[in-house]
């Protein structure tokens, strides 16, 4: 489906860039809406480390998301881009005092606690501006998730979360603490997971982890069951939107929420990653001796999924319909791993040629780096062309 594409437009803009279409986001934040409007109290925050391009952002509050934020530039850049700081929740093991702070002045939803000296050192920042401090606590529920071993956040041995054992003492601990005020759970399980019986696991933890917290005459107010919802990215074309009604009625059928309790989402990969390409221009055929390279302007300085994850991302010649051949597809980088895709066919490619790389609104250029002193890649979408 080359034709989604305004080559034209794209021959003057230099390479490597990543191109968004506007429109398919719009589409995939409205199938969002409709599924999440069929039930009372529920809500959407989009996980901002999937990709913070401020278009995006922008395009992203429009459509009355709110923001989860795991850094202080990530509360910054949602702040710029118009969210509403109520709606804005903030996590991660290692807050600096800055970062809380920066959080307590703009008075944002919530902080999702991960230990117990975090949960202090919010208590006293919050004391030292007269403030109280909404918190939920972001358990471990020792989950695993069918997923890349390097996304998975839901099992013991994860760095992330409070242990289930410790999740009473926990609560109670910080109800007597006089700047904090317990508002929720919270979880996370891991990233790209397509299989909807790791949620259906999730959420029977969760019901197991509430009727304990009954026992002990305990309730909270808010659920949030994170994100972690993945995308095809095999077939971009023909599956442009991820499977959110599957999603969203796994929840639905299996969660027990009690009365008047909320339930919160924090969905990222799922909402950017497939309104997103990387376009790279070839560099050079070369004829290696058992088979051809295709080395194109962009690396993994610009896209790190495949080095880092071995991620698989479907490749496009843009600019040919010539019969295809097998190439390896690599970048400029000084490091072996500096490889999108090995043995893949491509329609006959030649120097000049544009090349796309789907799939790659999520965590792409997001993850640039400028190693090689490399210029980090721009971000265009299609309502600026």
């Amino acid at each position: 489906m080359k034709g989604q594409f305004p080559l034209e437009r794209f021959q003057s803009i230099r390479t490597p860039f990543y191109y968004y279409d506007a429109d398919l986001l719009r589409k995939t934040l409205q199938t969002i809406n409709d599924e999440v409007e069929r039930h009372e109290n529920w809500h959407v925050h989009y996980a901002v480390k999937a990709n913070a391009n401020p278009s995006l952002l922008r395009i992203i509050r429009n459509a009355g998301f709110g923001a989860d934020c795991v850094s202080g530039g990530e509360i910054e850049a949602c702040i710029r881009a118009g969210f509403p700081a109520s709606k804005i929740v903030y996590a991660g093991v290692g807050k600096s005092d800055w970062e809380i702070n920066l959080g307590l002045d703009n008075n944002i939803f919530c902080f999702n606690v991960e230990s117990i000296p975090e949960l202090e050192v919010i208590n006293q920042l919050a004391h030292q501006k007269g403030k109280t401090a909404r918190v939920a606590f972001r358990l471990n529920p020792n989950v695993g998730a069918h997923t890349h071993a390097n996304i998975t956040t839901g099992l013991a041995e994860n760095k992330f979360g409070i242990a289930m054992r410790d999740m009473v003492p926990v609560i109670e601990h910080a109800t007597c603490l006089q700047n904090i005020q317990v508002v929720g759970l919270h979880f996370h399980i891991g990233s790209q997971i397509l299989d909807m019986n790791d949620f259906k696991a999730l959420c029977n933890r969760v019901n197991e982890l509430q009727d304990e917290l009954e026992r002990h005459r305990i309730t909270v107010e808010h659920i949030n069951v994170g994100g972690g919802l993945g995308v095809d990215y095999e077939h971009p074309n023909r599956l442009p939107i991820a499977d959110f009604k599957s999603y969203f009625d796994t929840f639905a059928r299996t969660l027990k929420l009690r009365t008047g309790q909320s339930l919160h989402f924090e969905l990222g990969r799922a909402v950017v990653a497939q309104c997103g390409s990387l376009i790279t221009r070839t560099l050079y055929i070369k004829e290696g001796a058992f088979k051809k390279f295709c080395i194109v302007d962009a690396g993994f300085t610009d896209l790190i999924r495949p080095a880092l994850y071995q991620a698989y991302h479907k490749i496009e010649n843009l600019s040919s319909d010539s019969a295809t051949e097998s190439y390896d597809v690599v970048g400029p980088i000084c490091e072996s791993t500096d490889v999108f895709a090995k043995q893949i066919d491509l329609n006959e490619t030649h120097r000049g040629d544009l090349i796309a790389i789907r799939s790659a609104g999520a965590y792409g250029e997001i993850m640039a780096s400028g190693y090689n002193c490399r210029q980090l890649p721009k971000g265009i979408t299609s309502d600026e062309l």
